[in-house]
């Protein structure tokens, strides 16, 4: 992957729609995956994984983490510019677990 991935980590749902909402308005980002944490600060944590070209996700990580602290709390984000061929498994999964939930959501 020459692509760019990056993370946006939030507690609650609101905080994290709201960051996914800005950072795709940002930027032209794609969103790769999510997770759903129980435990982060003994709260819920939403982490949003979204990937495109570096200066875009950048941008995007920065409109969504200044969203999602109007809404609630962010707790961490990173942008990894050039993963290492290795995280490619990891997104990938990211991307097959995506299409499981639509897929299941679908139904």
């Amino acid at each position: 992957m020459r692509k760019a991935l990056g993370m946006i980590e939030s507690i609650g749902i609101t905080t994290a729609i709201a960051a996914l909402d800005s950072a795709s308005k940002a930027a032209d980002i794609t969103l790769i995956g999510f997770d759903k944490v129980i435990g982060v600060e003994k709260s819920v944590s939403i982490t949003i994984h979204i990937a495109g070209e570096v200066a875009a996700v950048n941008a995007a990580i920065e409109a969504g983490v200044e969203a999602g602290n109007k809404v609630g709390r962010v707790v961490c984000s990173k942008t990894i510019p050039r993963p290492h061929e290795e995280v490619d498994f990891l997104i990938k999964e990211f991307e097959k677990n995506l299409k499981e939930k639509e897929t299941k959501k679908s139904k």
